[in-house]
């Protein structure tokens, strides 16, 4: 199950990359992280930026809501969404712990 944390209208998880898929999307949840595909390379940001962007489309908020909090270099990422519950990962696909 993915373990987040709910404060003050905003949810904070872990997300577990994987670049240079053939599609960006979400590929469910693995060891308490969110799995996400995506199909830009981990160089200058750029998968970065379509983590920020997937996840902004995917939980219906704006990309200035989505803020890798730490892991900016690693395939597991700290991410907070403001604007986002446990309801909008739930839409995701994902169960409730």
């Amino acid at each position: 199950m993915l373990r987040y944390t709910e404060k003050d209208g905003a949810v904070t998880f872990q997300v577990r990359v994987a670049p240079r898929a053939s599609r960006s999307k979400i590929a469910g949840e693995h060891d308490g992280a969110l799995r996400v595909r995506l199909t830009a390379p981990p160089v200058d940001g750029a998968a970065n930026e379509e983590l920020v962007r997937l996840l902004a489309r995917e939980l219906k908020v704006r990309v200035s809501a989505v803020e890798i909090v730490s892991g900016h270099s690693s395939r597991t990422k700290s991410v907070l969404v403001r604007g986002a519950d446990s309801l909008a990962l739930q839409k995701l696909g994902v169960p409730r712990r």
